[in-house]
């Protein structure tokens, strides 16, 4: 078996006694969260993407903040059915109301016209987009422009997108904000975690009391989604390296894959991918290889039709490709 096949989470075992200089460093402070790790953590999150961010002990705090921002309870939002169950029951735990969309066929991604279907059919007031697979949604530019014309909240869900770009643009840069996911199979893993993103520097100062239950003043409610220092040392170190990760998967993939499976997806011209999955088109049945062989939509029960959805579910599988140092 080569060994970019090998399954390891993306920790390079190289940078261990970093992590432990860093920790020993949280040890003889005695400040074990909202110190100084948390914020170089944030500072290199938003140089990455050149945007504001604030750190979360999950994705689901992060994807929280942005709800109640917006005031998103009780409005219809949308989101793919093609997605981990996280996105629609964040939209269902936030007291909004779910509406599905289909996806398209060469990217797995929310589709364009399931953006407009939806507007005009559902009067939705709010988008969650996701990067599916670590490559950009094809659509995101088209998408982004409709919902700034008519007045739509666009939310990225950047959970699999770590390190990937479009004519240098990252993920969570076309919406109002990106939330990605630090969980242990991510590419940048912290085993719990995630971090928010956006151009809106009043939602960073609101989900930075939302995370620490709206200490001090309390007009906010917030939850604890705090992230310790341990956890934000050991995600600085890791995204230090981010670059080289994504180079190497890029490597892999147009060296050695792209050769021997020739149905892979296509990335567009200007694209980087993180390669969170290397996905090829082929018909499969039920296999933990996929990307999700699962739609939302039938886990929940619902009554809905998404053909290209149903395609993906059947017709993909990915490809092992893990960072191995």
């Amino acid at each position: 078996m080569n060994k970019f096949s090998q399954f390891s989470i993306g920790f390079d075992k190289r940078d261990k006694e970093k992590v432990y200089k860093c920790w020993d460093d949280i040890f003889s402070t005695n400040q074990w969260c909202e110190g100084k790790y948390t914020k170089l953590f944030e500072e290199e999150w938003a140089n990455i993407n050149q945007l504001e961010a604030v750190a979360f002990s999950s994705w689901s705090g992060a994807a929280m903040a942005c709800m109640q921002y917006f005031g998103l309870v009780g409005k219809k939002i949308l989101c793919p059915t093609n997605t981990f169950m996280a996105t629609p029951q964040i939209i269902s735990n936030a007291g909004a109301e779910l509406v599905f969309g289909d996806c398209n066929r060469n990217d797995l991604c929310l589709s364009y016209d399931a953006v407009i279907k939806a507007h005009k059919q559902e009067d939705i007031k709010a988008v969650w987009l996701v990067h599916i697979g670590g490559h950009i949604a094809f659509e995101i530019d088209k998408i982004a422009d409709y919902c700034r014309q008519n007045n739509l909240i666009l939310l990225e869900d950047c959970a699999h997108a770590h390190g990937a770009s479009w004519n240098g643009k990252a993920p969570g840069s076309w919406g109002d904000a990106g939330v990605y996911s630090f969980y242990a199979t991510k590419t940048i893993s912290t085993g719990e975690g995630g971090i928010l993103v956006s151009k809106h520097n009043s939602l960073c100062d609101f989900a930075k009391k939302f995370r620490n239950y709206g200490k001090f003043d309390y007009d906010i409610r917030g939850l604890n989604y705090r992230m310790s220092e341990f956890t934000a040392a050991l995600g600085l170190v890791q995204t230090k390296r981010l670059s080289e990760i994504v180079e190497w998967k890029n490597h892999i993939a147009k060296d050695k894959l792209d050769l021997n499976y020739p149905e892979h997806l296509k990335i567009p011209e200007g694209m980087v991918s993180g390669y969170y999955k290397y996905i090829v088109f082929q018909e499969i049945e039920k296999s933990t290889g996929k990307v999700y062989d699962q739609l939302c939509h039938k886990i929940m029960n619902r009554p809905e039709n998404f053909p290209n959805a149903d395609w993906v579910a059947n017709n993909h599988w990915c490809v092992p490709l893990y960072y191995n140092a």
